[in-house]
């Protein structure tokens, strides 16, 4: 019982001498700090890469969303497009509105231009097209807004206006699908035909593919293009 008794002593006394260095250490190391300036390393806080253009305001992303969510761009698997039935009932956004969710663009895309009655791009549309895409600048969704003028009916002009977009996405995936391959799901098609966000005369001042030839008809046989840059 003594021989076990003095062992215990022994041990305990170890171990009050290995904590008394353990402090003593801390002290020491603390010590330094202080003279040295040093600080424990804090942990790193998150910081944005992407910054967002002065355009990406609150109203401006709320609006935004609702068109993306309605024309099928988030939430599905494939690209789905809108009609003007869908943008007016799905993101309930009335013409003005919508035009004007645009406006900031006007530096940013583009607007091609059609013969009446046609779904043919020319030359200068098609390298029009070919650079705004290359212009990404990081954003995550090109748009594609097509229009017919109010020659001939709504139904007619609904579908040809559906062809001017599919024009531009066809030339989009023919050239740069092999470098990127989710195309689909980046560009949103709304072909509005002759029935919704009828564009006025002064858009004939943006950057547009047939300059000369821009009257108030003219300026809705287009497709409207351009990447948006804010992140949702």
């Amino acid at each position: 019982m003594k021989a076990a008794a003095l062992i215990g002593i022994a041990a305990g006394c170890v171990a009050l001498a290995a904590s008394a260095l353990t402090v003593q250490g801390q002290v020491r190391a603390a010590g330094e700090r202080l003279k040295t300036g040093a600080t424990l390393e804090k942990p790193k806080v998150a910081v944005a890469n992407d910054a967002e253009a002065a355009y990406c305001t609150p109203a401006f992303k709320q609006v935004l969303a609702r068109v993306i969510h309605a024309c099928g761009l988030v939430g599905g698997d494939s690209r789905r497009g809108c009609q003007p039935a869908d943008v007016k009932t799905l993101a309930s956004i009335n013409d003005e509105d919508f035009n004007a969710l645009f406006h900031p663009l006007k530096e940013r895309g583009a607007v091609i231009m059609f013969d009446d009655g046609q779904d043919k791009l020319d030359e200068e549309a098609k390298r029009i097209i070919a650079d705004r895409w290359q212009d990404r600048k990081g954003a995550r969704y090109f748009f594609i807004v097509a229009r017919a003028s109010k020659t001939g009916g709504a139904d007619f002009n609904r579908t040809l206006s559906h062809k001017r977009a599919n024009s531009v996405l066809f030339l989009i995936s023919d050239q740069f699908k092999a470098d990127d391959p989710n195309i689909d799901k980046e560009a949103g098609l709304l072909w509005l035909g002759s029935e919704f966000a009828q564009l006025g005369k002064e858009y004939c001042d943006w950057n547009v593919s047939r300059p000369g030839k821009c009257t108030p008809e003219a300026i809705n046989r287009s497709a409207f293009i351009s990447w948006v840059d804010c992140q949702l």
